[in-house]
């Protein structure tokens, strides 16, 4: 199939690179991942020709030491997980919360200051962390059981929550100007929006894991399941 005809998911999942080249053009490879690139495109009113150039490099270059998280055992790609990502947003919120409080104190008669971001990251650290714990506690240790033909009822719930925390980020994209620092930041904006930057790319590439590969192997189970029973 051509390239602008599959879905932004699976492409992440292919082309080692395809996410950040996603993320420059602001495609929305995680929650939007079903989405084809020509769609995806279109809906930004932007050329996917140069999108797909840009990709066609990236697999032409794409060398067998790259992880394929395809292809690892789900135990792997729930380790990687919980250690990469979990673990990191819980050292990234409160301290970026931090940050855009002392931001906000500081520099709040400022048109540009982004007013209500503090309080917004201290929502999405709450709601992040109820998620995050559901699938620590649920989803994974049932995982770890081979229990995945139960789990579409929570697979659906998470799903639900990771486009919640898709529309958390474009609040956030919208609270900062797409994280665009001002002329004359101080160090402490600086830091703060650099790490707002690293927290929308860790949730992205988190939130893709999960919808575009872990959960979807949990579609495929069952049937694998019953065809090694046949």
């Amino acid at each position: 199939m051509n390239l602008i005809e599959q879905s932004l998911g699976a492409l992440a999942r292919s082309i080692p690179g395809a996410t950040r080249v996603f993320h420059e053009h602001k495609l929305d490879f995680c929650c939007g991942g079903k989405h084809s690139l020509q769609d995806a495109a279109a809906e930004r009113g932007i050329d996917a020709q140069p999108i797909v150039e840009r990709l066609g490099v990236l697999l032409s270059q794409a060398t067998r030491e790259a992880r394929d998280w395809r292809t690892v055992p789900a135990a792997v790609l729930i380790e990687h997980i919980l250690f990469r990502f979990h673990d990191r947003h819980r050292e990234q919120l409160p301290e970026l919360t931090r940050l855009a409080r002392r931001v906000e104190q500081v520099h709040g008669d400022r048109p540009d200051c982004p007013t209500g971001l503090a309080d917004h990251l201290t929502a999405m650290q709450h709601e992040l962390e109820s998620h995050m714990q559901k699938e620590e506690q649920v989803l994974f240790p049932m995982l770890a059981r081979g229990q995945a033909s139960a789990l579409q009822g929570p697979v659906t719930v998470l799903r639900n929550e990771h486009d919640q925390h898709g529309e958390a980020l474009q609040r956030l994209e919208a609270l900062t100007d797409d994280i665009t620092l001002p002329r004359g930041a101080c160090n402490t904006w600086r830091a703060l929006y650099t790490g707002l930057a690293a927290l929308r790319e860790d949730l992205m590439e988190h939130i893709h894991l999960e919808n575009n590969i872990l959960f979807e192997g949990l579609n495929a189970a069952p049937a694998e399941s019953e065809a090694a029973h046949g």
